[in-house]
């Protein structure tokens, strides 16, 4: 006969055996209380674009996408144009130079050095900068270039027409941009004046290099 404690035990030991330890896997689906009528989601959300966001991941809604910033234009860091002399030229070059000043400074750097290597042009563009930026000449391109008896090629308040299809020109709004934006440093940095080779004023003034057919001072 069994007794009542022997049918305790047996119930029991059955009880147990019945149950199996929970196993999770990789594969496993997260959890929903039962009859809750929620179905299960996976545990990786595809979204659009094939992006993939993890788990615990936080995601705006209203944050611009990579192609919506880019239809817009925006860019996070500006980068600059980076290169040799001759590079960037070739990246600036155009007939538009963008502004007055830029037109002002392109102008300066055509008349005065347009034949000259792009070494040369870069520094006389340096020089109308560096007056724009010392405090001793007016405080603009434009208004350096029409300083009164500073340049040859000026009469007045204008120069005379620049052929803008030419490469020439192009070249100068180039340097003018590059001068204008810092890209790149003058062999012959902080000069003020300059002059050509075929002439020899008695300026009392530091020489600081020479560069193609003018020579610079500060």
């Amino acid at each position: 006969m069994i007794t009542i404690r022997s049918a305790i035990t047996v119930l029991a030991a059955l009880a147990a055996s019945s149950v199996a330890p929970a196993q999770v896997t990789e594969d496993t689906e997260p959890m929903v209380a039962v009859a809750s009528g929620v179905p299960a989601v996976p545990a990786v959300i595809k979204l659009i674009d094939n992006e993939v966001i993890s788990p615990g991941t936080s995601v705006d809604p209203l944050a611009p996408t990579n192609d919506s910033e880019q239809a817009d234009g925006a860019v996070s860091d500006a980068v600059k144009p980076t290169g040799d002399l001759p590079t960037l030229v070739a990246q600036f070059r155009g007939s538009d130079a963008g502004n007055g000043e830029l037109e002002c400074l392109a102008a300066g750097v055509y008349f005065e050095a347009k034949s000259e290597p792009l070494a040369g042009q870069l520094a006389v563009g340096q020089v109308i900068a560096n007056r724009a930026n010392s405090g001793r000449f007016p405080s603009s391109y434009c208004g350096v270039l029409f300083q009164r008896s500073q340049f040859s090629f000026v009469r007045g308040h204008s120069y005379p027409a620049v052929p803008r299809a030419s490469r020439q020109w192009q070249t100068a709004v180039a340097i003018a941009k590059i001068v204008d934006q810092e890209l790149k440093e003058s062999i012959v940095p902080n000069a003020l004046f300059f002059h050509a080779k075929r002439v020899q004023p008695r300026w009392r003034l530091t020489r600081v290099g020479s560069v193609g057919n003018h020579v610079f001072y500060r």
